[in-house]
């Protein structure tokens, strides 16, 4: 079962990167129904970030060490096959940055923002007990989701840097999933991050922000016995920022790759680890993220 730990990669700033650098292997393969997932994770990301042209700051080099707690359910939709997650994450964020030429840092820790999400596996992934889908063998599995993050991050408007967001968003993506050998999967999601507005930026009345497009994909070699590994890319692209009717340069554009490896301690129990590294961005922000995440599975049949 793969629960991607979207949280991780939130800086939570209110005006430059959501989770649109997730990179999430097996997203849309199929599981048992009546199963339940506990995870607790952490990750750091650590690097230079770009901000909006609209706000005085410049060379940010920020650390972010982020704790995920999130739980799921595998479930039967009118027999199709899927799942639905809650993620609620906490992060501790210092570091420092030029604003309008003089040297500032900033210490800050609390929640985040929280993430809810169902996905719906539409063809190729039909809703299996545990003893069904010891005959199920995957070929070809096309997906859908939806996920909402809320606004429960802290936040202050007198600050640049938060680790909340203030506003909402909703993303709609769809994937694909593909297995070419019994070991071999490839798999493409893509995906629309559609924000809401803040009512209170940094030194404004509005900050609005156009739909950030997110591609990824990801192969995955299946080792055996609960042991995968995958090759990850990400891209992503859009997301100019207007502050009062004022639009900014700000597109994103970025490019990320990295690698996932999973494997089991036990029946019930799994460890995944995690790290990516920009490769490519327009706007000049740079960031390394490692993270380590353990889950826990109960449920009928296990």
């Amino acid at each position: 079962m793969k629960i991607a730990l979207a949280a991780v990669a939130i800086l939570g700033m209110a005006t430059s990167l959501v989770n649109a650098t997730d990179m999430d292997p097996r997203s849309y393969s199929n599981i048992p129904t009546d199963l339940n997932f506990l995870i607790a994770g952490y990750a750091n990301t650590k690097g230079n970030v770009a901000f909006s042209p609209a706000l005085p700051i410049e060379n940010a080099k920020l650390e972010t060490h982020t704790a995920v707690f999130a739980y799921a359910r595998s479930l039967d939709f009118w027999g199709k096959s899927g799942k639905v997650d809650v993620i609620l994450p906490a992060a501790w964020l210092s570091g420092t940055a030029e604003v309008s030429g003089e040297q500032k840092s900033r210490t800050v820790n609390g929640l985040t923002d929280s993430i809810a999400r169902v996905y719906v596996n539409l063809y190729g992934a039909p809703a299996l007990s545990m003893k069904e889908f010891a005959d199920y063998k995957q070929d070809t599995i096309v997906g859908v989701s939806l996920a909402v993050g809320a606004p429960t991050g802290q936040y202050n408007p007198e600050k640049l840097v938060n680790i909340g967001t203030n506003r909402w968003y909703i993303k709609p993506e769809i994937g694909i999933s593909k297995a070419w050998t019994p070991a071999l999967t490839t798999e493409f999601a893509a995906g629309m991050f559609n924000f809401t507005n803040n009512n209170q930026p940094f030194h404004g009345d509005t900050l609005k922000q156009k739909p950030i497009y997110n591609m990824q994909g990801h192969l995955i070699y299946n080792f055996g016995k609960g042991v995968w590994l995958a090759a990850d890319a990400n891209y992503y692209m859009g997301g100019r920022t207007m502050m009062d009717g004022k639009e900014s340069d700000n597109m994103q554009q970025n490019w990320r790759v990295g690698g996932t490896f999973s494997f089991p301690i036990s029946k019930q129990m799994s460890i995944k680890l995690n790290g990516s590294t920009g490769v490519y961005s327009r706007t000049g922000s740079s960031f390394d993220i490692i993270s380590v995440a353990w889950q826990y599975r109960w449920g009928e049949g296990l």
